[in-house]
């Protein structure tokens, strides 16, 4: 959430381009408003916003208990200005102008912070899906995937079994922007289920979603 649009617009294609979905706010009001829907992993948060301040929509975001992780930026840079920004339960600073590269890193580690950790290796019926190494293993064979494909399969195997339905899985791996009506699901889902060959891993639940029966979570047994 940044006043500045041209960066805020920057930092969110640059986000997307390492297969993350992002939504974008450019003041404080509209940054609340999106939180109290979505519960984001990691809300990128500039302390000066306009209409509500940051400090104060990260005051809200930390009491509402949720595991979402925030990481404040500011043009100062000093060590109080890092303090106050901490003291107001922000998980990480950064001051502007940094490196983008900095940036991601630090969105990733907030990220996994964010999530309950959960082992290497998802896996189903022959598939592995290693989600720190991003790499897909049919029966032991490498599966190259989009990053959307990747991002699909990946949240159908964390669910364990459960159903996942259109909705869900264009807002955890596309993002707001994202046309509800849109074939996007359904197209990544029939080239998706092409790569993985038979017999079908993914079984379309009518009405509901979609799931992988038998999903499952195991530890790393090899390099």
């Amino acid at each position: 959430m940044e006043d500045e649009q041209p960066l805020a617009d920057a930092v969110a294609r640059g986000l997307r381009r390492e297969g993350m979905a992002v939504d974008v706010a450019y003041d404080g009001e509209s940054g609340q408003e999106k939180a109290s829907i979505t519960r984001y992993d990691v809300i990128v948060l500039d302390r000066d916003l306009p209409v509500m301040s940051g400090d104060e929509l990260c005051r809200e975001v930390v009491s509402s208990g949720e595991l979402t992780r925030v990481l404040m930026l500011t043009a100062s840079g000093t060590v109080q200005d890092r303090v106050d920004g901490l003291s107001l339960g922000a998980d990480d600073y950064l001051a502007k102008p940094f490196a983008f590269p900095e940036l991601i890193a630090r969105v990733r580690a907030l990220g996994r912070r964010a999530t309950p950790a959960v082992p290497p290796l998802l896996t189903a019926r022959g598939l592995e899906l290693d989600p720190a190494r991003r790499v897909v293993r049919r029966d032991g064979s490498e599966v190259e995937l989009t990053r959307k494909e990747f991002g699909v399969l990946e949240v159908l195997l964390a669910a364990g079994g459960a159903v996942v339905s259109s909705e869900e899985l264009l807002e955890r791996v596309w993002d707001e922007h994202a046309d509800p009506f849109t074939t996007t699901v359904r197209v990544t889902m029939m080239t998706l289920r092409k790569k993985l060959g038979e017999p079908a891993v993914i079984d379309t639940v009518v009405g509901s979603g979609y799931r992988v029966p038998s999903a499952g979570r195991v530890e790393h047994t090899g390099a």
